[in-house]
């Protein structure tokens, strides 16, 4: 087992959500509105052209043409309305609304396509740009969407599950997407609460899928959001006692029911951890892994991701102790094993530098300490030598004046 591996191998998208909550959201829209597709309407309410051998005029590209908004100022991201909403009625962050919608490339290739789409804005369960779109959208609304590749698929695009050429894409790097989409509906998110276990559970754990899908495209923040609100499904949903409120009244949960709680739970918070850990916000990072250790002591991935962080805030020690707990845990582990590995000789060699480094400074010591010793040695010196001379001096005056006296008193 690859500690590094999400644990989900396959992205599940929003499509497969239960059939009650569908057939709740469906239930409030117009049949006629919702078995229309988007195509279909678009063409119906396009105005036809007007005969030029009658002798109308043709209508201004201004007046037929409606404007596009530049929802960023900056031209990465244009809304256009197609077809007028049947309400004024506009969603807000973290609303269930249903989509119907198209994406094409500037080629006019498809490259995706979704009907009744289960869609919670600002979760991002689509591209960035659809999403930030929808709260601009009136209920009923179809619109065209340009969205940019900063706000859409990115440098990398989407790779084709069908295909096993590595280079093929099903939408290219740095692609433009046209969205033609329409807000089927709308309905406001309720209290989490209030809602079934079973539901709960699902609707977290396909949170937690998002992510892992927005971890493998390395978009960190994305996946940071959506693991976030997963655990706001899956964290808290039990007291102490194994009871759960829901729609229904006070549940108690089976045993397996607890378990399987837990689990998805661990999961969601060894993710978040190693999301935080790639952009560097080991604080946090810590307090998610933490929350993993202290239900699950011998979690070998929680342990290898907390050694991450150790190592990454500078205590190698015990970034050494933590793995090679895992490493026992989880054999089979290579990425354990050479991570480990890594950080053995890493503290090898800050030992010896540590060392090295110290002698460096006991040399210098003993330097100047030698130095400060010779000092007064060489004023001593120095100090002698003058009086020497001062001797010698004083000797060959008083020898010539007792000269100079003798020659004086015998002329």
């Amino acid at each position: 087992m690859d500690a590094e591996k999400s644990s989900s191998s396959s992205f599940e998208d929003l499509s497969n959500l239960n059939e009650q909550e569908r057939a709740e959201l469906a239930s409030s829209v117009p049949e006629a509105t919702q078995s229309k597709p988007v195509k279909e309407q678009s063409q119906e309410q396009r105005p036809e052209p007007e005969d030029s051998e009658k002798g109308a005029s043709k209508p201004d590209a201004s007046e037929s043409e409606p404007e596009y908004m530049d929802i960023l100022g900056n031209g990465t991201l244009l809304k256009k309305v197609l077809t007028k909403g049947r309400s004024e009625n506009r969603p807000e962050s973290k609303d269930i609304v249903v989509i119907t919608y198209s994406g094409r490339l500037e080629d006019g290739t498809v490259v995706e396509e979704q009907t009744n789409f289960v869609v919670q804005v600002d979760d991002v369960e689509v591209v960035q740009g659809l999403d930030m779109a929808l709260k601009l959208m009136n209920e009923g609304e179809v619109a065209e969407v340009i969205v940019n590749a900063r706000f859409g698929y990115g440098e990398l695009g989407v790779k084709d599950p069908t295909e096993h050429d590595p280079v093929k894409r099903t939408v290219p790097p740095n692609a433009t997407i046209t969205y033609t989409v329409e807000l089927v509906s709308i309905k406001e998110e309720g209290d989490v609460e209030t809602r079934s276990y079973a539901s709960r559970k699902e609707i977290g754990n396909k949170k937690r899928l998002r992510g892992n899908f927005w971890m493998k495209r390395q978009e960190y923040n994305l996946a940071i959001q959506s693991y976030r609100r997963s655990l706001e499904y899956l964290d808290d949903t039990v007291s102490a006692g194994g009871m759960m409120e829901s729609g229904a009244g006070t549940v108690e949960l089976s045993p397996t029911e607890l378990q399987d709680l837990l689990e998805d739970r661990m999961k969601v918070y060894n993710n978040l951890a190693l999301a935080q850990l790639k952009i560097s916000a080991y604080d946090a990072a810590l307090k998610s892994v933490d929350h993993v250790l202290k239900c699950q002591p011998t979690n070998a991935k929680a342990l290898y991701r907390k050694g991450k962080v150790l190592d990454a805030k500078g205590d190698t020690k015990g970034a050494i102790t933590l793995l090679q707990k895992a490493a026992t845990l989880d054999v089979d582990d290579k990425l354990i094993q050479s991570e480990l590995s890594k950080l053995i000789l890493k503290s090898k060699r800050e030992a010896r530098n540590e060392k090295d480094l110290y002698q460096k400074m006991l040399g210098q010591a003993q330097k100047l300490e030698q130095k400060t010793k010779t000092a007064p040695v060489t004023q001593n010196t120095e100090s002698s030598k003058l009086k020497m001379w001062g001797y010698l001096v004083g000797t060959i005056l008083f020898g010539v004046a007792g000269v100079a006296i003798y020659r004086y008193n015998n002329p």
